[in-house]
């Protein structure tokens, strides 16, 4: 039980920490007869919450804590809504090496236009150096999102979470 106690602990803190450094704002690949070039980018900002809980996982390997959690957020800002979604940390035992990936599906609005799609998360802390990218899954966009891409960083101040939401939308 101790075990997988600090295993949820030290997952929610690389997602933390991890979440704080977020690299990129460049767009994912857009798909379909819709180029790059045809859309204008833009950037939406804001703040969320987010609640993380501790599921059920196995113990891993000798020197290895695997964790499993399910993320809630509540966007506010340029973007409006919540998401849900599922997090898989592995936390070794050489301080500062960690790794975690996540899916979640937004359901919001942004300009006006109401839909849903989904972020993908993959982040890598290697000897306490963070490489963090959460990017649209392709195709992912439903309503008046759909041929939604981009990428989102975040910062964390004061315990408060800011995002800055990198995207292409299709014209109407």
């Amino acid at each position: 039980m101790r075990r997988v106690l600090r295993g949820v602990v030290a997952g929610a803190c690389l997602a933390v920490g991890l979440a704080s450094l977020w690299l990129g704002t460049q767009a994912a690949g857009v798909t379909g007869a819709v180029t790059q070039q045809s859309m204008v980018t833009k950037l939406a900002k804001g703040t969320f919450e987010v609640k993380l809980i501790p599921l059920a996982t196995e113990d891993g390997a000798e020197g290895v804590t695997l964790s499993r959690m399910s993320i809630d957020k509540q966007f506010s800002g340029d973007l409006q809504g919540t998401s849900k979604g599922e997090m898989l940390s592995a936390v070794t035992s050489v301080q500062g090496s960690a790794g975690y990936v996540a899916i979640e599906r937004v359901s919001g609005t942004i300009e006006g236009r109401s839909g849903t799609f989904v972020l993908q998360h993959n982040g890598v802390m290697n000897r306490s150096t963070p490489e963090l990218r959460i990017i649209v899954v392709p195709d992912s966009g439903t309503g008046g999102l759909k041929g939604l891409a981009g990428s989102m960083t975040i910062k964390i101040d004061g315990g408060k979470h800011f995002y800055e939401f990198g995207y292409f939308l299709p014209e109407n």
